[in-house]
């Protein structure tokens, strides 16, 4: 006859490892040994009326008392044990550190994991940093299941101060379904906005290489796109930039085809450009100290220094709870004044956007001479949380900015409360980039690497059109832009802003094309519809044209050219991207197409990959590949 704690018994050992008799009793005994120590010694351990005596798990040290007053308790406070090593862990991992307590220079004793029925448990206790550590405590910690020390880093949290659980995830991204199929007898014209941004892409690769999807509004496909460099024809001498249009069988539907339009910005001498004049603004607020914020930030504008002339001036502005100028205009020649400045800056207080952007616009008009270029670079993580937090204002405020000549770009860092929409708002309406830094070898990208086409433009107000021929093509779709559409009179009025290309600079876009009698239409045709097409020319699938103004103009120039059938190419990396976008937006019109697919167009179409870039996208699908599969 057996009593419930043999059948609870019998269940136990069913299902753990057996372990050595001796080694266990041995270990019991060492621990209840060790636990009656350190009540003791805890006793008089700085009571107060309010407090637990050992933090926020004096009551998991009371319950184990408890347990080990009995046969049955003992062996379930083992039990218990066993289990706060799956519970523990990952609650130290996700501790956040009080302000501050990075700099304490403490020493931190070397504590030994315990063994409790053959599991090795670390140590998880809380301790009074200006009390001395007993070897009965450090024994006995495992039983009382609490953690204020982590050994492993080096660095202890004070028994007073709070524990702060994680942040809740506050992000948000700009963006908007994707652009659906038009009618092309219906909806003959297409406009946008060109757009270089990289952010999006390299958000993507920091949620993947995170182990996790990126959420879906975080895709921007065109961002993903013009991330990468591609083989385009150099323009002419004294044109801006030169268009180069293909045709290509789609990768994921062969009923349709894939129209490839592709900018090249022309790319002036270096030495040739003019003095420049940067701002930089910074956001010290709170938010930012993470290793992956203001630290990161650090490193990427040293990078960036080297790139300067030594003509050129560099001030930095600050703001947290307030804005202030901690870095008065200086030559890029001082650099060790320059990085002083930059290394002495912290972390701390809220986010007071608004006051920062006023103060960096003042000192660029300060800075700002005849022939100069001007530029406010801000970093931030996109907390906006005291003034101008709303983008639409925001919009307002920079649009009325960028007139004066000095051009706004935006680096955001770190994630957690990334307000992508801010971020956007800010880029766009400042007639600036935006990007997103997660690592260093991406502020070598952006800040050394493109560094000239970031700052120098060659080309303002960039915006395309095209005219689909209804004879030739039924249906189109434009991959991407969503957030750059305009109407189509916005083509014509130059009042109405749009993207800018930097020297240097590529644009890629691509539509999905439909030809007329394709088994691929997805529409039905109208039955009062007009079908008399006969005028259109039969080897036109459709007529682009581009707006843009030269720097300093109000007036823009058009260019126009027609795509005929006969622009073929073979697929292209591009493609491969463009296809990998939609599958993490849901893939909608991908069809069966798959990751496996695009991983074998990627592969295919690779090419010359100088920075491993391409072979890294690669990387990045397999991984989506085998996430998106759990």
């Amino acid at each position: 006859m057996s009593d419930d704690f043999d059948d609870l018994k019998s269940l136990m050992d069913a299902a753990t490892p057996r372990p050595d008799p001796a080694r266990r009793a041995e270990n019991i005994a060492l621990a209840q040994k060790n636990f009656d120590a350190l009540q003791g010694s805890r006793t008089a351990a700085r009571p107060t009326s309010d407090r637990p005596k050992r933090g926020v798990f004096s009551g998991v040290a009371h319950m184990f008392s408890n347990l080990v007053s009995s046969r049955a308790g003992l062996t379930a406070s083992t039990a218990l044990v066993a289990v706060g090593l799956v519970m523990v862990t990952p609650l130290r991992d996700n501790l956040r550190l009080p302000g501050g307590l990075e700099s304490r220079n403490e020493a931190v004793p070397v504590v030994e994991p315990a063994i409790v029925d053959d599991a090795i448990v670390d140590i998880p206790f809380m301790v009074d940093p200006t009390e001395p550590m007993l070897e009965a405590e450090i024994a006995a910690a495992p039983l009382a299941a609490t953690r204020s020390r982590k050994a492993v880093s080096g660095i202890a949290l004070d028994q007073d101060a709070p524990i702060a659980l994680p942040e809740s995830n506050t992000e948000t991204f700009a963006n908007a379904p994707a652009n659906p199929v038009q009618i092309t007898a219906e909806t003959p014209v297409s406009t946008f906005s060109i757009d270089v941004d990289t952010a999006s892409y390299a958000v993507i690769r920091r949620a993947l290489t995170g182990g996790m999807m990126p959420p879906q509004d975080a895709v921007r496909i065109e961002e993903m796109v013009n991330y990468f460099t591609y083989d385009y024809a150099a323009p002419e001498a004294g044109t801006a930039f030169q268009p180069t249009v293909s045709v290509t069988q789609t990768p994921w539907n062969p009923d349709t085809q894939l129209l490839h339009i592709a900018l090249q910005g022309d790319m002036p001498a270096v030495a040739d450009r003019p003095p420049l004049n940067l701002v930089f603004l910074i956001d010290t607020s709170g938010s930012m100290n993470s290793p992956d914020k203001l630290p990161l930030l650090k490193q990427s504008f040293r990078l960036m220094l080297s790139q300067l002339r030594p003509e050129d001036e560099v001030a930095i502005v600050t703001y947290a709870g307030s804005a202030g100028e901690v870095l008065a205009p200086t030559k890029a020649a001082d650099r060790s004044t320059i990085l002083k400045a930059l290394n002495n800056l912290g972390a701390g207080g809220s986010t007071a956007g608004q006051a920062g952007l006023q103060q960096a616009y003042a000192t660029a008009d300060a800075m700002r001479a005849e022939g100069e270029v001007n530029r406010v670079i801000l970093a931030t993580d996109g907390d906006f949380n005291v003034g101008l937090s709303d983008p639409d204002a925001l919009k307002t405020y920079i649009a009325d900015k960028r007139d004066t000549g000095t051009y706004l770009s935006v680096l955001g860092f770190g994630r957690g409360n990334l307000d992508d929409a801010t971020m956007q708002a800010l880029a766009q309406n400042g007639n600036g980039q935006a990007a997103y830094i997660d690592t260093l070898a991406e502020a070598q990208k952006v800040l050394v690497d493109q560094l000239t086409g970031a700052l120098f433009p060659i080309a303002n107000d960039v915006k395309i059109q095209v005219e689909f021929n209804p004879a030739t093509v039924s249906e189109y779709r434009l991959i991407g832009y969503e957030t750059r559409s305009l109407r189509r009179e916005d083509f014509n009025n130059d009042r109405v802003d749009a993207g800018d290309i930097g020297a240097g600079h590529q644009v890629t876009a691509l539509y999905e094309l439909t030809p007329t009698g394709s088994p691929a239409q997805l529409s039905d045709p109208l039955r009062y519809g007009n079908a008399d097409n006969a005028a259109a020319p039969s080897d036109e699938l459709a007529f682009l044209r581009l707006r843009y103004k030269t720097p300093g103009d109000a007036d823009s120039a058009l260019i126009e050219t027609p795509i005929t059938a006969g622009a073929s190419a073979p697929a292209s990396f591009a493609a491969a991207i463009a296809g990998f976008g939609q599958l993490l937006r849901g893939g909608t019109y991908v069809g069966d197409w798959s990751y496996a697919d695009a991983i074998a167009l990627a592969t295919a179409t690779k090419g010359a990959d100088p920075y491993g870039s391409r072979a890294e996208a690669i990387q990045l699908m397999r991984l989506a590949q085998s996430l998106s599969a759990q």
